[in-house]
């Protein structure tokens, strides 16, 4: 199929704005990195306290040689990757239970409000005397953190369901099997990748709060060393890691995305 003149244009258009976009972004943050790396140099502000972009890469160039860097970020992937599959399957079970059964949805809801509402920093200590001072322990902690509000979010998708389709194969003699697996669950296929990027982030959050506890190892575990010894270089590094690995986990959810829509 020949593409018009206009279709060609408007393709164009929309390819150009994207560059334009990029370039923008990527000025904007080289102008933020060159002011620090400039204000921190003169001191108007307190390069101990603040650091410095070129400081931070001494710090992470350092990490690396020491061959301590990639254990640290593998070890926080491997923990947010295994959480965001427990709580990506979990949600999904749950979500489809609450709503075969409005007797189930009906019990569970004040108890899913509230575990929704409770720090689940809180939990952290039980957390630990339950399955250890291990990495099991930052998992369950990362998996508490995402899980309700992934059940909420699907859950919520699946009751607001166009009910003239339902009721269209419900004149067609269709079971409950069927409305859910041809109708409630294609429907909300937005609803879910959406929720796929909720969770790569909160399981990510959750990992942090979790090696903040303990850890011997992690990003989590570098800024809180690096808080406690003083070193802000150490903290800024692990942060600006931190930053790099979420951008990268997100791109991953956009790649499911990518493939699953297609």
């Amino acid at each position: 199929m020949k593409w018009s003149l206009k279709q060609i244009k408007y393709v164009k258009k929309i390819k150009r704005n994207k560059v334009l976009v990029l370039i923008t972004q990527v000025l904007i943050s080289l102008f933020f990195l060159l002011i620090w790396e400039i204000l921190s140099k003169h001191k108007i502000i307190n390069p101990f306290i603040f650091s410095s972009p070129s400081r931070i890469i001494k710090t992470i160039i350092n990490l690396f040689k020491t061959n301590n860097l990639i254990n640290h970020i593998w070890v926080t992937s491997y923990e947010v990757i295994i959480a965001f599959l427990i709580t990506t399957f979990f949600s999904l079970i749950i979500a489809i239970v609450l709503y075969r059964s409005e007797f189930i949805s009906k019990v569970f809801d004040p108890y899913l409000t509230m575990l929704n509402s409770l720090p689940k920093v809180a939990l952290g200590p039980i957390i630990i005397i339950w399955v250890g001072a291990n990495i099991k322990s930052i998992i369950l902690m990362s998996v508490f953190i995402s899980l309700i509000v992934s059940i909420q979010t699907i859950y919520n998708g699946f009751i607001n369901t166009d009910k003239n389709k339902i009721k269209l194969l419900n004149t067609f003699g269709a079971t409950k099997k069927d409305i859910l697996f041809k109708v409630v669950i294609p429907s909300n296929y937005s609803v879910i990748l959406n929720t796929l990027k909720i969770n790569i982030s909160m399981c990510l959050i959750g990992v942090i709060m979790g090696e903040f506890l303990t850890s011997k190892a992690g990003i989590g575990y570098l800024i809180l060393y690096g808080s406690q010894v003083f070193n802000l270089d150490l903290v800024m590094s692990g942060i600006v890691i931190l930053v790099i690995l979420s951008i990268v986990l997100y791109k991953f959810t956009k790649y499911i995305e990518k493939h699953l829509i297609n």
